[in-house]
């Protein structure tokens, strides 16, 4: 996702860590958060994927009057892309066959309120092993990377994404 505008506010990050279910008062409490070694309140570590909902085309994002994939199997009727098929109404690397395999965050310095960050996405590394039940497994990394209103480097996001070759059998 790339986002041209990620505004962080106090709100944003209180109604984040509850809904990961993270009482740290380091995360709403400014007054408990300035006798910290952090000096305020700052955001969770995971905190940057909030920037997909200020993304309008974030793939994974509900849109109203279409339909939507879903995180169960085939939840909402949109069957995923197979080998071969075409056309924009089957997602890639969705379903059986694709699934988001890592995350990680490397912190330049804590994400506060008031900041106002981008996210420029780039392509990391690709990489294959074999399976002796799911076939080749193809990996892709993608790197974001948020910066400031001042240009500075706050966080930088490492995601790897896994397609298999063949859909593995329950």
């Amino acid at each position: 996702m790339a986002v041209e505008k990620f505004a962080v506010e106090a709100s944003h990050i209180m109604m984040f860590a509850r809904a990961v279910g993270d009482p740290n008062p380091l995360y709403h409490d400014e007054d408990y958060a300035k006798g910290t070694e952090a000096g305020g309140i700052i955001a969770p570590p995971t905190f940057a994927q909030a920037s997909a909902q200020f993304d309008p085309e974030y793939r994974l994002r509900p849109k109203v009057g279409e339909p939507w994939m879903g995180s169960g199997k085939e939840a909402t009727g949109i069957k995923p892309k197979e080998p071969g098929q075409s056309g924009d109404d089957a997602p890639v690397g969705m379903g059986a066959r694709g699934l988001h395999a890592e995350q990680h965050f490397e912190y330049h310095r804590p994400m506060r309120p008031g900041d106002v960050l981008t996210a420029t996405v780039k392509p990391g590394e690709s990489w294959e092993k074999q399976s002796k039940r799911a076939g080749t497994l193809k990996f892709s990394e993608t790197i974001t990377e948020y910066r400031d209103q001042h240009g500075e480097l706050v966080v930088t996001a490492r995601g790897v994404g896994v397609t298999t070759e063949k859909a593995v059998e329950g």
